[in-house]
């Protein structure tokens, strides 16, 4: 098996240049910096990319879970400070979360601001690909929301079950290792150094944002995808798109000069939290039609037209049909309802 870079394809590069030519902000997308992935050595390649001041981002591809990629496709990273360094999200694997340790702890005299050894893991959300590598860390605090760390720990084995699946000899010695210790929102202190945790819901029940003002970079973890399909398993529509005009809020107060979500392209502003909006508002309210058309499931899976704003986005249409069957018999059952009382 010779080595795999993942680089977008000819198709994928003119799909982004129609993106941007009509009106979407994409050029932040070529800062990213490219994670060559080897499967014959099951190398990440992970290359930390400092965005300001005591903060790195490691970004994963921007596509679907895929051996071909590892299953790396989200977005971690590392914030230092004086006294002490918190990783943020340990990847899909045990051997991803081995190699994203080697790959910060390397980082020392090329810092520039600090070389304190990670101190604290803290884990975004419930997701796999947020906690999986943790093993890596066991020898560090891992932290993560009390709702983030129940669900961790009655889906993971199902979520091991999946991955293995889906990534072949990428998961070899991964278990399942949730969070260990409660956080709550608030401040966190890394010494010279204050980062805000804030609660938001809706992409799960608990979704954690970090926020640092002081160096204009947030974490807005799961509540924000850039440039791909959002992900639903555990989706509450109303409260998420609550969440992100809330976020807008924060981000637009802070003008926030780095926005990182955990899946997409690392980029400025309200871009992604735009993006995000809108596909959530096209997809509850494609639902909403269609069950009060009487359509049913295969219906709606074989001839719900994609918006070309949304079409050449990565996860494309996989994302659509796991939604659309996860959601749309719940849309069906409120349409007989309402059919039914008058």
């Amino acid at each position: 098996m010779t080595a795999l870079t993942w680089r977008p394809t000819a198709r994928g590069v003119a799909a982004l240049l129609l993106a941007c030519s009509a009106g979407l902000a994409c050029a932040q997308a070529t800062t990213a910096t490219v994670q060559a992935v080897h499967m014959d050595t099951l190398n990440y390649g992970l290359q930390p990319r400092q965005l300001a001041p005591g903060h790195w981002v490691i970004e994963g591809a921007v596509d679907d879970f895929g051996r071909h990629n590892g299953c790396n496709i989200i977005n971690t990273a590392y914030v230092v400070g004086q006294e002490g360094a918190l990783v943020i999200n340990t990847g899909p694997s045990r051997l991803y979360g081995m190699q994203q340790r080697k790959a910060l702890e390397g980082l020392g005299a090329n810092a520039s601001q600090g070389s304190a050894p990670p101190m604290r893991v803290l884990n975004l959300n419930l997701h796999p690909d947020y906690f999986f590598g943790n093993q890596a860390w066991a020898d560090r605090p891992t932290l993560a929301l009390p709702g983030s760390r129940a669900g961790m720990a009655a889906e993971g084995a199902a979520y091991a079950d999946n991955l293995y699946r889906l990534c072949g000899d990428w998961m070899k010695g991964t278990e399942s290792n949730p969070a260990q210790t409660d956080v709550q929102p608030g401040a966190l202190a890394l010494g010279g150094r204050t980062l805000e945790l804030r609660r938001l819901q809706g992409h799960t029940a608990d979704d954690l944002v970090v926020l640092d003002p002081a160096a204009r970079v947030a974490y807005v973890g799961g509540l924000v995808f850039m440039n791909r399909v959002p992900t639903t398993p555990h989706a509450q529509f109303e409260q998420w798109l609550a969440s992100l005009d809330t976020l807008a809020q924060w981000l637009a107060e802070g003008r926030y000069e780095w926005v990182v979500p955990s899946h997409g392209p690392v980029h400025k502003g309200l871009d992604g939290v735009n993006q995000t909006r809108d596909w959530l508002r096209w997809l509850v309210a494609t639902m909403q039609t269609s069950a009060a058309k009487g359509l049913d499931l295969n219906e709606v899976l074989l001839d719900t037209p994609i918006p070309g704003r949304f079409a050449h986005w990565a996860a494309q249409p996989a994302e659509l049909h796991r939604s659309l069957t996860q959601w749309y018999p719940a849309y069906e059952a409120r349409a007989l309802t309402a059919n039914l009382k008058r």
